[in-house]
């Protein structure tokens, strides 16, 4: 497995976590960071898919 899809899956439960943390304190600013991470992690997941799918 490549380690993009592992960094993925890992900055996309950072990204849900401060999400929920800054809807639970009404901190807009980390909801949005939250928000961006869990984007970045979803694209990371889906290099790393690319580059396994590439090697196989």
């Amino acid at each position: 497995m490549d380690k993009n899809r592992t960094e993925g899956a890992k900055n996309q439960v950072k990204g849900t976590v401060k999400e929920v943390a800054g809807k639970v304190t009404g901190d807009k600013a980390q909801e949005l960071e939250g928000k961006a991470q869990k984007t970045v992690g979803k694209v990371q997941s889906e290099v790393g898919k690319a580059k396994d799918s590439a090697r196989h």
